[in-house]
């Protein structure tokens, strides 16, 4: 995540034992998406451990060349049965939660740090400076941050993120990504909470929705689509094919006829809130670099 980091203040530590020194350019997002991986991870391992639940400590998962974020994210392996929905709940839910305070505090922090700039602002840079540029989709809370944080952004300028903004949106983007209510992601765990057997219903909307989106995404990269079209990204059809690979379903807990409780189902609706805040549908656009 250091290499990512650095690469994308346009240094690449990679290039010589000279240039290692500005491996540290990479700390700040480092630092940041490395905490908000971990805080969420364990958020999940903690809400195990207090149903007694075993499971293996974080798992990191390192992506140092084919991802300019540096790493697939991370996980941990539940090892025992669950034993009832409200188990189920609390370790899907606890790791989003707590990974989405800690990304909207780095989107707190980063923002006021970030840079507004010309549209034609890389243009005037040599090319040896020229950083990795990528053009990201808004959530509806990162736009309400920004917004709140920035000065206003005329029609022909640009945010150019801190490195602390960047893996805050990032976090929120992973925030996201894991509240899909399918298969074995968090979000999969929660709606099987909440909904029970109607969790197959939920996931094959939301698979078939994921197609809808993936689709879209791939037809705007070959075709000039109509603006009122709706948006997509092609990242959405590996997701899919993931949940196809490793299933869309969800194994019901050890003694699935305990309910939850309203404290529970508020837990569940708070983390779809949070889904609705994260979610865009296209994260990513062109990259440039």
């Amino acid at each position: 995540m250091m290499v990512a980091g650095a690469m994308q203040q346009g240094v690449n530590p990679l290039l010589g034992w000279g240039q290692l020194v500005h491996l540290v350019e990479g700390l700040p997002f480092a630092a940041t998406l490395l905490a908000i991986l971990t805080v969420h991870e364990f958020g999940h391992y903690f809400a195990a451990r207090r149903w007694q639940v075993k499971a293996s400590l974080p798992y990191f998962i390192p992506l140092p060349y084919l991802s300019f974020l540096g790493t697939l994210g991370a996980v941990i392996r539940i090892r025992s049965p669950i034993p009832n929905k409200r188990a189920l709940l609390d370790i899907g839910a606890s790791g989003p939660i707590a990974g989405f305070v800690i990304a909207v505090i780095a989107c707190a922090v980063g923002l006021p740090m970030s840079r507004i700039v010309d549209a034609g602002y890389f243009g005037q840079l040599p090319r040896q400076l020229e950083p990795d540029t990528i053009q990201l989709g808004a959530p509806l809370l990162f736009d309400f941050l920004s917004n709140w944080l920035l000065p206003a952004v005329g029609d022909e300028q640009l945010v150019l993120l801190s490195p602390v903004a960047f893996a805050g949106w990032v976090g929120l983007f992973i925030t996201a990504f894991n509240l899909f209510p399918v298969g074995q992601l968090d979000g999969g765990h929660i709606a099987y909470a909440l909904t029970g057997s109607a969790h197959r219903l939920v996931g094959r909307l939301t698979f078939s929705a994921l197609l809808v989106l993936g689709a879209y995404g791939v037809l705007s990269l070959v075709a000039d689509l109509p603006a009122h079209w709706p948006a997509g990204w092609p990242g959405w059809l590996a997701l899919a094919l993931l949940l196809t690979v490793f299933g869309r379903d969800h194994p019901p807990p050890y003694n699935p006829t305990i309910p939850l409780d309203r404290r529970r189902r508020v837990i569940g609706i708070l983390c779809l809130t949070i889904f609705i805040l994260c979610f865009t549908p296209v994260p990513f656009g062109a990259l440039a670099g």
